[in-house]
């Protein structure tokens, strides 16, 4: 009899271990949490919907959405649990809404700041839940890229043409890169890019240089986004200075031309009928220009 009290306070610690043990394995099996990341994309400035799965038939009984803060304990925020009144958190109130039927939560406003993982934990019970990570990525186009150029001949004095091109894009989201369509990568190749302090977007420049000798159509890209096409060292033309000189000597000739018709219509205008210088013949030179004036003023 002793003895079996004895055992029996033996097995009370042994006992208390397995009921331990059970309990954490419980809970463990409770609590699922899905190794699978979802991806999802958002256009800057829209809307965007974190849709939670569903992997039991077991009826729900609330949603977290949770951002996850790096070195930081996760932020909420937004989500429900039926019979409790769950407020969203203030950063997020007036841009989240959540679909309890769908499981789903609507973002409106997307920002580059929204970039990042989130959490989506489904509860069925008080100790069984499920979780699953959701990949948010931040996209927004670029303006159609602006390409310029700047060609000379080429300092050394050898043929064909030294081109400067340059090709920029604004507004975009994630930082891009720019790529040439016609030309290949040159020796010279500077970039540069700067975030907008409010939309955290990006504006990119790029310029290359390059030598010719032949005409080549060129454009460039950035973020899918394609410039015009325009042409570099194409065939010399008259400058400017010279279509000038030439359309001056060109005015000239035309008035000289015009001055010596005018000229010459007049004189025929002016010089008197045969029959009035008849009789003129014998009239000293001395005196006929006063005849001459007498007959071509008589009326």
């Amino acid at each position: 009899m002793l003895s079996a009290e004895i055992e029996k306070e033996d097995m009370k610690p042994v006992c208390s271990h397995l009921a331990l043990v059970m309990t954490t394995l419980l809970l463990l099996a409770a609590s699922g949490d899905s190794d699978k990341t979802m991806n999802i994309t958002a256009v800057l400035g829209e809307n965007v919907t974190f849709r939670c799965p569903l992997t039991h038939s077991t009826p729900v009984e609330g949603l977290y959405i949770q951002k996850v803060v790096p070195n930081e304990d996760d932020k909420f925020i937004n989500g429900f649990l039926k019979g409790r009144h769950i407020s969203a958190n203030p950063d997020y109130q007036h841009r989240t809404e959540v679909n309890e039927k769908e499981l789903s939560m609507k973002m409106s406003n997307i920002s580059v700041s929204d970039e990042g993982l989130y959490k989506c934990v489904v509860f069925y019970s008080a100790l069984h839940k499920m979780q699953t990570t959701i990949n948010l990525q931040i996209t927004a186009k670029y303006s159609i890229p602006t390409i310029k150029k700047d060609c000379s001949k080429r300092s050394d004095g050898s043929a064909g043409m030294s081109c400067q091109l340059s090709c920029s894009a604004l507004g975009g989201y994630p930082l891009s890169t720019v790529t040439w369509a016609g030309v290949n990568q040159s020796e010279t190749n500077v970039n540069w890019s700067s975030p907008d302090n409010d939309s955290k977007t990006w504006t990119i420049n790029q310029t290359i240089k390059l030598n010719c000798d032949k005409p080549i159509n060129v454009s460039c890209a950035v973020g899918g986004n394609v410039s015009q096409t325009i042409t570099i060292c194409e065939a010399e033309s008259f400058t400017l200075r010279v279509i000038a000189a030439i359309a001056f000597v060109l005015v000239f000739v035309f008035l000289l031309l015009m001055f010596v018709v005018v000229m010459k219509c007049c004189y025929r205008r002016r010089q008197p009928p045969e029959e009035q210088l008849q009789g003129f013949e014998d009239v000293p030179l001395a005196d006929c220009h006063s005849q001459l004036q007498h007959v071509t003023t008589k009326p």
